[in-house]
């Protein structure tokens, strides 16, 4: 089912894959192709308003880099939150700095734990889905 998306949006997450930073190269690398736990993750995934760094549609799990100019928009970071909350997202936050400070390992540890280990032997939930209007999320029928 093809769902409408402002191409806006889509032409923002498509310049922010080919402008990443390091950091968020180097969590790639770890996150591509379900290296971690065997989990499929999107990167600058559009949802609702915003495009978040990296998201694992099945579990509704957000993750954030936050360079140093975070800390000068820490008010319009707590919006996302809580609006990515909102429908049901969790969001981890990590500094981007610790992906070269020698923290990745820990970084990657951490999301393991929030996806509740790595997938094999382990029940799927349900993928979290959202409408191209309100940008709210919406559960995926079972086939």
């Amino acid at each position: 089912m093809f769902t409408f998306m402002p191409s806006t949006r889509i032409d923002r997450a498509r310049q922010l894959r080919r402008d990443q930073t390091d950091s968020e190269g180097r969590l790639w690398g770890e996150l591509r192709g379900r290296r971690l736990g065997g989990w499929k993750w999107r990167r600058q995934a559009p949802l609702g308003p915003y495009v978040v760094d990296f998201y694992c549609p099945s579990l509704g799990l957000v993750v954030e880099l936050d360079g140093a100019h975070h800390q000068d928009q820490a008010d319009y970071d707590e919006r996302r939150t809580r609006y990515l909350g909102q429908l049901g997202l969790r969001v981890l936050r990590f500094g981007s700095e610790y992906v070269f400070g020698g923290g990745l390992d820990h970084i990657c540890n951490t999301i393991l734990d929030a996806c509740g280990g790595p997938l094999t032997g382990r029940p799927l939930t349900r993928p979290v889905h959202l409408s191209p209007r309100t940008g709210r999320g919406l559960l995926k029928s079972e086939p």
